[in-house]
């Protein structure tokens, strides 16, 4: 779920970075206008986890920068300071794992009533008798009522 308002500079970005590459932190911090301290700082806060390579260099990809984007709209667009970035970052990965966890769940059952309908299925060439619900008999009813009581 990403969070942007209409006028805040952030539907540009997208366009900009439709590549699959990684970046490097000095051009992210070119695109989104903001110093590579800052960038430092989030990682060391542990809001952004970028990955490095062989050279230690540190390496952004889309997530990072999709993420990087829903913590400058928190931070920006509504005023909220480095900690409840990080509780709304986590509630949010909590939310995703529960959703993934349900998604399963959800599967799981499907997956579970195709099978026991399928085994219940007819076979075919079979035809399925159905019971009648009440149960007439040939015999003379008591009083004249034309049917016999069933127990």
């Amino acid at each position: 779920m990403e969070v942007f308002f209409r006028g805040d500079g952030y539907e540009n970005m997208a366009t900009k970075r439709k590549s699959k590459g990684a970046y490097m932190i000095s051009a992210v911090a070119e695109m989104y206008e903001i110093h590579p301290q800052t960038l430092r700082l989030y990682e060391r806060e542990g809001l952004l986890r970028p990955s490095r390579s062989d050279g230690n260099t540190r390496l952004y990809t889309d997530e990072d920068l999709e993420r990087l984007e829903f913590i400058l709209s928190l931070a920006r667009d509504m005023g909220v300071n480095m900690a409840g970035i990080a509780i709304v970052l986590q509630m949010r990965e909590r939310m995703e794992e529960m959703n993934r966890q349900m998604q399963g769940f959800v599967d799981y059952v499907r997956t579970e009533m195709l099978t026991r309908m399928h085994e219940q299925a007819p076979q075919p060439g079979l035809v399925t008798l159905r019971r009648p619900f009440g149960v007439t008999s040939r015999e003379p009813a008591p009083h004249g009522t034309g049917r016999k009581k069933v127990s």
